[in-house]
C-alpha cells in the first residue's frame, strides 16, 4: 500500500505573545482554531517585544526554591506560547526547536515533578488534548495525540486506538499525577488499549481498569500483572513476528489487525512491538521500549512485510538508524522524551531528537498534548 501524506496540523492554536527578536516572526493561528483556556504564570505584558514579566519580586534572597518555582512558570510559559503558535510540522521553524529546548531546561531540573509550574503544565497540555479528543471526527486520514511519555492515542475515522496511557505515577509526586476522571474520558474515547511493558512509566493498573470496566480490550505481553485479578481479564494475543492477529472490538462489533511483535527491553524483559491495521489501512507501529539487539532478526525484515505509515518509537533505542530503515515508515514520531521518573542523564531531551534521528525519513517533533492530521 502505497500512500503519500499531507499533514495538517489539528491541535488549538492561541492568540499569544509576540516573539523576541531571536525567535523570529510567526505566521497567523489557522482561521477557526479553539483554545483550552489557561492560567499560566506569570502573566504576558498586553503587548511588546519581550516575554519578560512587567510585575516580579525586587529579589529572591534566601529563598531559591521560589526563584526556581518562578523561573519554570516562566519558561514554561513561553515555550507553551510558542507551541501554541508555531503547531507541530515537517517544516519546523527554529522558535520550535527552542520552545522544545525550554522544556528540557525545565524538566531536566532534579525537582521538575514537584514544580507547580509543571503539574499545571502537564494536566493542561493533557485536558486541551483531550478535549480536542472528544470533539474531533476524522473523516479522512489519522489524527496523532502525544501525551506523557509514551502515550499515544490515534484515530481515524473507525477506531481509536491508544498505546502506554499512564497518569504520571512514576514521576514520584503526587500533585502531577493525572486524575482519574481524566483518564476515564480518555478511556469513554478510545476503543482499545495496548501497553507494551510493566514499567510503571508505560503499565498503569488503574488506566487498565477504566478501558477493562467500559467493556473495552487491554492488549499486554504475557508476563505483565501474572500475579494479580486483572490478569485474566487482560488479552494476551501470541507475540509472533509478522503475523496478523485479530481482536475483537465488542463495543464496534468489530475485529481490529494486529501483530504483536516478540520484542525486549534489555535481554529479557517481554515489550510488544504492536503494529496495528486500521480498517482504512493505515499502518502503526508503536514499539514500546524495545532495545534488545538480537530482535533485529525480525526488525530488519519489518519492510518486506508490511508498509508502515506511522512508527513511534522510544527515542533512546540503542540503534535509530537501523530501527528506521528495518520499519522504512512515512512519518517518525520519538516518544519517551522527559519521564520525570528517570534520573537526569536518562531523562531524554527533546533537543538531542534532532540529532539522533537526524535521518532520511519525515519525522516530527512532538511535546505533550499536541496532535496532528495527517492523510
Amino acid at each position: 500500500m502505497m500512500r503519500r501524506f499531507h499533514f495538517l496540523p489539528f491541535c488549538a492554536v492561541a492568540a499569544c505573545l509576540l516573539l523576541t527578536q531571536s525567535c523570529g516572526n510567526r505566521s497567523a493561528s489557522p482561521a477557526g482554531s479553539s483554545t483550552l483556556s489557561r492560567n499560566p504564570l506569570p502573566q504576558s505584558p498586553a503587548s511588546g517585544s519581550t516575554f519578560l514579566p512587567t510585575q516580579a519580586p525586587t529579589d529572591f534572597f534566601g529563598k531559591p526554591e521560589e526563584y526556581l518555582d518562578w523561573q519554570a512558570a516562566l519558561l514554561l510559559h513561553v515555550a507553551d506560547s510558542i507551541l501554541s503558535s508555531t503547531p507541530p510540522g515537517l517544516d519546523e521553524p527554529g522558535n520550535r526547536q527552542l520552545a522544545m529546548l525550554l522544556l528540557d531546561a525545565v524538566l531536566h531540573e532534579e525537582g521538575a515533578p514537584r514544580r507547580d509550574a509543571v503539574q499545571r503544565f502537564h494536566l493542561q497540555r493533557t485536558l486541551s488534548a483531550l478535549e480536542e479528543l472528544e470533539n474531533s471526527d476524522v473523516g479522512t486520514g489519522m489524527m496523532i495525540w502525544k501525551l506523557y511519555n509514551m502515550g499515544v492515542v490515534v484515530r481515524t475515522k473507525s477506531v481509536t486506538v491508544a498505546f502506554d496511557l499512564v497518569r504520571g505515577t512514576t514521576s514520584g509526586a503526587e500533585a502531577f499525577v493525572l486524575p482519574d476522571e481524566v483518564m476515564e474520558r480518555f478511556a469513554d474515547q478510545c476503543d482499545i488499549l495496548f501497553i507494551s511493558h510493566e514499567h510503571g512509566d508505560h503499565a498503569d493498573e488503574v488506566v487498565a481498569g477504566k478501558f477493562l470496566n467500559r467493556g473495552k480490550p487491554v492488549v499486554a505481553p504475557p508476563d505483565l500483572w501474572r500475579e494479580k485479578g486483572i490478569y485474566n481479564l487482560i488479552t494476551h494475543p501470541e507475540r509472533e513476528p509478522h503475523e496478523i492477529r485479530k481482536v475483537r472490538l465488542g463495543e464496534k462489533q468489530m475485529d481490529l489487525d494486529v501483530v504483536l511483535y516478540p520484542g525486549h527491553q534489555g535481554a529479557t524483559l517481554q515489550n510488544n512491538v504492536v503494529l496495528v491495521i486500521t480498517p482504512e489501512q493505515y499502518l502503526v507501529c508503536h514499539t514500546g521500549d524495545q532495545s534488545r539487539e538480537e530482535d533485529f532478526s525480525w526488525m530488519d525484515r519489518v519492510l518486506e512485510m508490511y508498509d508502515i505509515d506511522l512508527l513511534l518509537p522510544n527515542c533512546w533505542t540503542p540503534n535509530p538508524v537501523r530501527t528506521a530503515v528495518g520499519f522504512n515508515p512515512r512519518l517518525v514520531i520519538p516518544l519517551h522524551e522527559n519521564e520525570l521518573g528517570h534520573s537526569i542523564d536518562h531523562r531524554e531531551a527533546y533537543t538531542l531528537d534532532y540529532s539522533r534521528w537526524n535521518l532520511p525519513y519525515n519525522k516530527i517533533i512532538m511535546t505533550w498534548g499536541e496532535s496532528f492530521h495527517c492523510e
